[in-house]
């Protein structure tokens, strides 16, 4: 009797204890569709009203704030933001519109194409902004439906992000699998050829979808309208005027990049302090004496703005004005609150999540690539979902090598149509064929964005056997 009453008891108490992780999951859960709506910030303010009350109301103890994660950030952004106030990105822009410009016929290949390699480059798809009106301009004339080549070049972009050896994404992912002899010219060597098969993958998929101008019947009637059809060929921007510093901010930037690619392939080029006199591991350097890479981009990336500002006519203010700066600071409170919340409450549920998902994912390992994605789509963030979630898939036994090829399926923030990017191409498109369906999800990024992000992970994985 005394052991059925303990047996019950112990099924009472575990049945407890999974009843509140569920609770804590379902605050956890509405604090980031509510901060999802209010967009900009709302994911951060959100977050840290999550944090509050799981931490008074069940006792979950913060864990560290992802500090590294956000100052990364901030450098990266803050040296973009400073290649823009330069002119940098202008002068960008200007040769992504002669080179679109110049094959009008072939704009749903080079639209993509060019808007992956210069978010690459960037580190952000914050430019793609300057270059999607070109994108429609050149489709419209060349009368080839604008919404194969602006939902792709969307897709492209986000996909640029987690193979960007300067993105906030995949600077996450150096942190959280840096301890396991990953470096960052591993992560490229298999993120830049998986998510650029991905979207080869993906302009193959929309190169004929939808119908033809000349055939789609909204656009026919669109048509019968007099001052459409004359607005319809008119320029929507003239041209950019560079400014003096344009070319020289793209140098130096060019320069931080290839300095931040080089680090993080050889770590034998970092300094190291351990044979020094004093030597203690602090944030910056860690237990064996070697600066760590993080540390090495913040410096590099802050380093490069401050030589833009120095040596490319621009100024400190100028830099602060930029709208690229703007966005830094939204980025960053976003993944601040957002991911202290999640990780605090993985932290405190370790033992029980482990336990629950453990052996599921060391069946179906595929399964933590579903869970990345479905996460991206609440959060709106590679960087934040990386640094959410990356840390599980190692604790769950899942390899290092493996969650590299795994890592583009943090690209599902398309899935909810309310990204910037994407309402700013539905914007540019006149000829309303790039739009939100009747039922939202049916909208024009959905299939290509499903398309592109399944073919980058299969193609990571087998990038990841072939090349780790």
């Amino acid at each position: 009797m005394a052991c059925k009453t303990g047996r019950r008891n112990h099924l009472k108490s575990h049945l407890n204890i999974q009843a509140m992780i569920f609770i804590q999951l379902a605050i956890l859960l509405l604090c980031i569709f509510i901060g999802a709506r209010m967009s900009g910030i709302g994911l951060g303010v959100m977050g840290m009203i999550g944090l509050l009350i799981l931490l008074f109301v069940f006792g979950v103890q913060p864990s560290d704030p992802p500090l590294e994660v956000m100052l990364i950030i901030m450098s990266v952004v803050t040296a973009a933001a400073a290649l823009q106030a330069a002119g940098g990105m202008d002068y960008l822009v200007k040769v992504a519109g002669n080179i679109l410009r110049s094959h009008p016929g072939q704009i749903t290949i080079l639209g993509p194409l060019v808007t992956y390699c210069f978010t690459l480059f960037a580190g952000t798809a914050h430019i793609s902004y300057s270059i999607l009106p070109i994108i429609a301009e050149v489709a419209i004339k060349a009368r080839i439906r604008p919404e194969r080549a602006l939902s792709m070049s969307v897709t492209a972009a986000h996909m640029g992000i987690t193979a960007s050896p300067v993105s906030a994404a995949s600077a996450a992912l150096l942190t959280v699998l840096a301890a396991s002899g990953v470096r960052l010219a591993d992560i490229l060597m298999v993120c830049i050829p998986a998510t650029l098969v991905g979207v080869i993958v993906g302009i193959i998929f929309v190169y004929k979808r939808g119908k033809e101008l000349d055939k789609d019947p909204e656009f026919l009637e669109r048509m019968k309208d007099p001052v459409f059809a004359k607005n319809l060929d008119s320029e929507v921007q003239g041209e950019i005027a560079l400014k003096p510093g344009a070319i020289r901010s793209l140098i130096i930037f060019g320069i931080a990049v290839l300095a931040v690619v080089l680090l993080g392939s050889f770590p034998g080029l970092l300094p190291g302090f351990a044979g020094k006199a004093g030597f203690t591991p602090n944030f910056a350097v860690n237990d064996s004496g070697q600066v760590m890479m993080p540390a090495m981009i913040m410096m590099v990336m802050l380093a490069a703005a401050g030589c833009i500002i120095l040596f490319a006519k621009t100024t400190a203010a100028q830099v602060t004005k930029a709208s690229l700066f703007a966005s830094a600071g939204q980025a960053t409170i976003a993944v601040f609150g957002v991911v202290w919340m999640s990780s605090s409450f993985m932290d405190h549920n370790f033992v029980v999540i482990k336990e629950t998902l453990g052996e599921m994912v060391n069946k179906f390992p595929w399964l933590f690539a579903l869970a990345l994605f479905t996460l991206s789509i609440l959060l709106f963030s590679q960087a934040a979902t990386t640094k959410a979630l990356m840390p599980l898939g190692l604790t769950l036994g899942l390899s290092p090598a493996f969650l590299l090829g795994i890592f583009p399926a943090v690209n599902g923030h398309f899935f909810v149509p309310g990204y910037p990017t994407l309402l700013t191409a539905i914007q540019f498109d006149r000829t309303g064929t790039t739009r939100i369906g009747k039922y939202v999800l049916n909208h024009s990024f959905m299939l290509p964005g499903i398309v592109t992000t399944l073919a980058s992970v299969i193609a990571g994985l087998v990038f990841q056997l072939v090349l780790l």
